[in-house]
């Protein structure tokens, strides 16, 4: 499950790059929770949740739907 999250995130990653940011995949747990912390730029925006949530959420979702949600730490 980890490699597969992983893939999408890299998918995902060039566009938070070319904002300033970056995410870090912490720890996918037995559940299927996603931990992600943002980095850069992206983790002072203050619509840093909505990413989480409707950004990449929605992403891993869709491609991984064993998914149950993303969590930042």
């Amino acid at each position: 499950m980890k490699h597969r999250v992983e893939q999408v995130i890299n998918e995902i990653r060039p566009k938070l790059q070319a904002n300033g940011g970056d995410v870090e995949l912490v720890e996918v747990t037995e559940d299927n929770v996603v931990k992600l912390k943002l980095q850069g730029a992206c983790a002072g925006c203050p619509m840093a949740q909505m990413t989480l949530k409707n950004g990449i959420e929605r992403i891993l979702k869709m491609k991984i739907p064993e998914i149950k949600y993303v969590e930042g730490v």
